[in-house]
């Protein structure tokens, strides 16, 4: 029975998709907590910074490549400033440096090797090479309709 004017292979394409998303993000988020104490988000920005020039970015910029809201990105900053893991530097006028600390690399290598483990055992090794390929191949045309369909 087609459901939201989808066919019943849209439908099932789409619950499959978006319970594997969410099921994967509950798994590495679980798997970060317990090795680190960090949440998605929390090493979303870790990895952002640590590879980034100076391990500083703008914060719009931060927001904008995580695909973030102003809010969220101001209140994530906030909460790992409290936690020492970042620092918030003026930048011109306006502007705002998002910083990695000491603290907070320190935090990124210790939750880096359990996270590649968790996303290598749930992600990476139920594929063949190839299918490991296709799929970065549909998600990244799916990611470019998503990026071209926001903008202005």
């Amino acid at each position: 029975m087609a459901q939201l004017g989808l066919t019943e292979r849209e439908l099932r394409a789409w619950r499959t998709s978006f319970l594997m998303v969410e099921l994967l993000r509950t798994r590495v988020e679980q798997q970060l907590q317990a090795d680190g104490g960090l949440s998605n988000a929390d090493y979303t920005v870790l990895v952002l910074l640590a590879e980034a020039p100076e391990r500083r970015m703008r914060a719009y910029e931060l927001g904008r490549v995580a695909g973030w809201e102003k809010s969220r990105m101001h209140h994530q900053l906030t909460r790992m400033e409290r936690r020492g893991l970042v620092t918030r530097e003026p930048c011109g006028s306006r502007g705002v440096y998002a910083v990695l600390t000491a603290e907070g690399l320190a935090a990124l290598r210790r939750a880096a090797p359990g996270h590649a483990r968790e996303v290598r055992r749930l992600f990476v090794d139920p594929l063949t090479p190839e299918e490991l390929e296709r799929f970065a191949d549909v998600a990244a045309k799916i990611l470019d309709n998503l990026q071209a369909d926001a903008q202005p």
